[in-house]
């Protein structure tokens, strides 16, 4: 489990990215580089990380589901994930 810390974090993030995104993308349209220097440096879609919804895993996320190798793999063997079968794990 990811600390309470790190996960508030990243949302924090990820609010600042929505927020700064036009405005981003419209000082790169204009080529203005010093105007996007400006903003702050948590407003970019890089600075974000990809974690597991259930447990905040940053390790090992699979993007296709959205979760870490370990949940979906004992989500699989619990029979979770429709169309996944347990083969030799």
């Amino acid at each position: 489990m990811a600390k309470e810390s790190m996960k508030a974090r990243e949302v924090k993030r990820q609010k600042l990215v929505d927020k700064y995104a036009a405005k981003r993308a419209k000082l790169k349209a204009e080529g203005d580089y010093v105007g996007l220097q400006k903003l702050p440096k948590n407003s970019s879609r890089v600075r974000l990380h990809n974690r597991c919804k259930l447990t905040g895993r940053p390790k090992g996320y699979m993007r296709q589901f959205g979760i870490s190798r370990i949940t979906f793999r004992e989500m699989a063997s619990n029979g979770l994930i429709p169309g996944i079968r347990k083969a030799s794990w």
